[in-house]
């Protein structure tokens, strides 16, 4: 069922998004950029796949898509880089379009190509980034670049949103930059100037114009034989200069000038005969007395693609005829383009070669845009600065502005001639048919019904009072709850059907219903579960950026326990050689112990498909050396990745987690709630899991190395 037959408010809602009961489309200061879809909702349980090796067989979901998570966005007119090498302004890109993205070798970063997966836009706060050597962006405050210290957001968080790392004058990003400001990057509009331009540089460097006089042996008549030929190795060069002959009125024939060998390849030509057409060729790539900007950028154009190099880190112009080298250094003179001329070689040729590195190479490419791609290419080379990309400084602009991202396949882009990143894609959304990135963060669905319907579920004689989780694809507790209040009425809901019920959260908001959690467990066991599983403020605001910082959730469980509530806290995930050592792990019981919970149940890092994509591109961008480890951690038995660790991983886990319970007195408390039940079995260190009201499956492992 599509959104044209359900639709309350037709200006606020998508226009494509499969979605049944809609009652209307809510926007509010409060959350800004986000939209509501508030439903009438026909069912709240859920029945969970017996495949899922889950421990309860019910969930119930009061919302669909995450306000946890952050949005990226850059201005329309930042100049992103295409495979080809020339630059784009972001609000020209395409889904499909090839561009540059950077991937990760064994030393170095490199360019390579990647596909533009989606796009979307929006409104944002501005900020400004200004580098020293001139080159500037427009940015989200959430937007990040990759520094040589790992990526950093644009700004700091706001109030409230925990903390993360993100640039000062202390950082410098990766890339090559622009120099300068896009505007000062204006393309050429391929005007007539600028293909007159154009031909005078191509066939004064390579074209051959012969015009003689020669005496028949018949009757010693003189005739005179007139030829323009152009031949060259790139077709795109060729394409062009004939483009531009036919828009002058000459048309020029096509045709085999060389064959290719074993250490040649095959040249072609665009060539006439025709008299009136030569003289017109003449007259076009005349010297012109004052030449504007458009023939000053047709000129290098033309002359690069038929006397220039881009090899290494290098950009020439080369030739023995003075004339052609004087024009090139005025028209780079023109462009600010710095440059040197090198001493001519005994063959008298010289070569013009552009300074100012990489930036400077791509200032030219812009500005005068040749045609042959071929010398534009900078994929497969190494992700190196040489020019000052220092962040001089970083400023608010105080407004909302339309602004664009994009999603790639490597999960990053060239943005102004610096590695951007952008946003990742998430899978839950998609069953909606909304987009995995942009929706998921900014489209929630909410059914408001949720209460009511769950009343009615509860009351059918078929229902066995099986246990139910709540937070096990959203948070309940996610900032939209503190609108729409509708843990309440599920909480009761399930305590007066008596049905037992458990909750894990990231969220304080929690503590508004401690009073009703604490009548609820009068009635029927409540389990209150907590995620923490990473000590280190900056790490996890990396991993898990807007949700709650580790002290937060310590104080949520402090509060849950000062209630008299049980709080478990699951210790999931723990990743590996980042949060496994035996210092973070007792680190993390000894602050939980402190706060209270009453115990923590421990689990390594599932890789599903969806979560893999994602982490393994933040791995690869955070923290490289780690990705062949886990390669090989999660290696499947055939190949390829598993969603588990290896069992030699999870037990070695196993043991570190118990050694840290042990210390802390998690298995003392316990031994002693066990008392109180009716198990037959005696808990020990190594069966503990009994002892764990909602114990979620571990995943993998293998000893910590840092």
């Amino acid at each position: 069922m599509r959104w044209d037959s359900q639709r309350i408010n037709e200006a606020a809602a998508p226009a494509l998004l499969p979605m049944q009961n809609l009652v209307r489309t809510v926007r509010t200061p409060e959350f800004e950029g986000v939209t509501f879809h508030e439903v009438a909702a026909k069912t709240a349980l859920n029945k969970v796949p017996k495949a899922s090796n889950m421990p309860f067989g019910w969930t119930v979901n009061p919302t669909r898509g995450c306000l946890h998570q952050c949005r990226y966005c850059l201005s329309p007119d930042t100049l992103i880089l295409m495979a080809d090498g020339r630059n784009k302004r972001l609000d020209e890109i395409r889904v499909g379009d090839r561009i540059v993205g950077t991937s990760l070798g064994d030393r170095y970063r490199y360019y390579v190509e990647t596909e533009v997966h989606a796009l979307w836009a929006t409104r944002k706060r501005a900020h400004r980034i200004v580098l020293q050597d001139g080159t500037e962006l427009v940015a989200s405050g959430d937007h990040r670049f990759l520094t040589e210290r790992g990526w950093k957001y644009v700004a700091p968080p706001r109030s409230g949103m925990g903390q993360h790392p993100y640039l000062t004058t202390n950082n410098s990003l990766m890339g090559f930059g622009l120099g300068s400001a896009s505007s000062a990057y204006p393309r050429p509009l391929k005007n007539a100037s600028y293909r007159r331009g154009y031909l005078t540089g191509m066939i004064r460097g390579d074209g051959m114009l012969i015009d003689k006089t020669y005496t028949r042996r018949s009757n010693g008549a003189p005739y005179r034989v007139t030829i323009f030929r152009l031949a060259l190795v790139d077709a795109d060069g060729l394409a062009r200069s004939q483009a531009y002959l036919a828009q002058e009125g000459i048309t020029t024939t096509l045709k085999p000038f060389l064959a290719a060998t074993s250490s040649r390849k095959a040249l072609n030509m665009i060539v006439t005969s025709k008299r009136d057409h030569f003289s017109r060729i003449q007259e076009l790539i005349s010297w012109p007395r004052v030449p504007d900007g458009q023939w000053e950028k047709g000129f290098l154009a033309g002359v690069f693609d038929a006397e220039g190099s881009l090899s290494g880190n290098v950009l020439r112009i080369s030739n023995s005829d003075e004339e052609i080298l004087s024009h090139a250094e005025e028209a780079l003179t023109y462009f600010d383009m710095p440059f040197v001329r090198e001493k001519a070689r005994e063959n008298g040729v010289a070569t013009i070669r552009l300074t100012g590195g990489r930036s400077g190479h791509r200032k030219f490419l812009h500005v005068v845009e040749p045609a042959i791609t071929r010398k534009l290419a900078i994929l497969g080379k190494a992700v190196k600065t040489s020019c000052d990309l220092g962040v001089a400084k970083v400023e608010d602009l105080g407004v909302d502005v339309p602004m664009l991202d994009i999603s790639t396949g490597t999960g990053d882009f060239i943005a102004n001639g610096v590695v951007s990143h952008n946003c990742f894609a998430r899978k839950t959304h998609e069953y909606l048919d909304m987009d995995s990135g942009q929706d998921f963060d900014t489209q929630i669905v909410v059914k408001t019904n949720v209460a009511e319907v769950l009343r009615a579920e509860l009351a059918k004689p078929s229902w066995q009072r099986e246990h139910v989780a709540l937070g096990t694809n959203t948070d309940p507790y996610q900032r939209a709850e503190g609108r729409y209040r509708l843990m309440p009425g599920i909480i009761t809901a399930l305590a007066d059907s008596g049905t037992p019920f458990s909750i894990l959260t990231k969220g304080p908001l929690l503590k508004r219903d401690l009073p009703l959690l604490k009548e609820a467990a009068e009635k029927v066991p409540v389990s209150v579960a907590v995620s923490l599983a990473i000590m280190d403020t900056e790490l996890q605001q990396k991993v898990e950026p807007g949700t709650p910082d580790p002290r937060a959730r310590l104080n949520l469980v402090k509060a849950i326990a000062d209630a008299g509530l049980e709080c478990n806290v699951l210790a999931m995930p723990i990743l590996p050689w980042l949060t496994d050592s035996a210092e973070h792990l007792d680190l993390l019981h000894k602050e939980l112990a402190r706060a209270g919970a009453g115990w923590v149940t421990t689990g390594a890092l599932h890789l599903r498909p969806g979560a893999r994509e994602w982490y393994m591109q933040w791995l690869k961008e955070e923290y490289p050396l780690l990705v062949p480890r886990y390669e090989e951690l999660y290696r499947g038995a055939r190949g390829g990745f598993a969603t588990y660790a290896s069992a030699d991983y999870k037990k070695w886990l196993g043991q570190q987690a118990a050694s840290a319970r042990r210390r802390h007195g998690f298995l003392d408390h316990a031994e002693a709630t066990w008392r109180g039940r009716t198990s037959p079995e005696k808990p020990t260190a190594d069966h503990e899991s009994q002892l764990v009201p909602l114990d979620i499956p571990t995943g993998p492992a293998q000893p910590a190395l840092f």
